[in-house]
């Protein structure tokens, strides 16, 4: 479990086959072997550990609902290791469990925020809703508004200095995980409303 706070932004120093090397001296300071990590939003598992570094293993299924694919050498990432008992939540419960990628269609500048906007498919958009949570590539941050098509976020400079949100452009894909929430609500939900729709056509 996490809270999509970012602790350090590190290094892709090697992504080969399914061996993903970080450089990362921050968050590898208490890190060990078999621990999870969330990387650039996704739960993914340590699998060696050296001084400054760490190696995770990223399965065909991962690459195939996020955006680790299009890493390189030199790239930048967000990282945050689990949450320890007793430890504060500064954002909201993230799974590192992606539910998908969106695009960035638009970065603009309000006062002294920047506020990005991003499309988004059905799949995502459902669970979206204005002042909800929505962690992207990790970060957990609270929608602004939404609409048919996407929905944007509001940035304050501290977290544009301290993620990789500043790096990402127009047409730049980023990580999604929804407030799990909505999707419980929904699946609980979903029994009752279509009893109810099917009521109402046999009427």
């Amino acid at each position: 479990m996490f809270t999509g706070i970012v602790e350090e932004v590190g290094e892709v120093l090697s992504f080969e086959g399914m061996k993903l090397t970080i450089h990362a001296p921050e968050v590898t300071r208490d890190l060990r072997e078999s621990e999870s990590i969330c990387v650039a939003g996704a739960c993914l598992t340590v699998v060696a550990r050296e001084e400054g570094e760490f190696t995770v293993e990223v399965i065909p299924e991962t690459v195939s609902r996020t955006n680790l694919g299009e890493l390189a050498v030199g790239g930048r990432i967000n990282l945050e290791r689990s949450l320890a008992e007793g430890g504060r939540i500064g954002g909201h419960m993230v799974q590192g469990h992606v539910d998908g990628v969106a695009e960035v269609s638009a970065v603009e500048n309000d006062a002294d925020s920047i506020v990005v906007r991003f499309q988004a498919d059905e799949s995502i958009m459902r669970y979206i809703v204005p002042k909800g949570f929505i962690t992207v590539d990790g970060t957990s941050l609270t929608v602004v508004d939404r609409d048919d098509d996407g929905f944007s976020v509001a940035i304050i400079p501290y977290t544009y200095d301290h993620t990789t949100i500043a790096e990402r452009s127009v047409g730049t894909k980023v990580n999604i995980e929804v407030d799990v929430t909505a999707k419980y609500v929904e699946q609980m939900a979903r029994p009752y409303l279509e009893k109810l729709l099917a009521d109402h056509a046999g009427s």
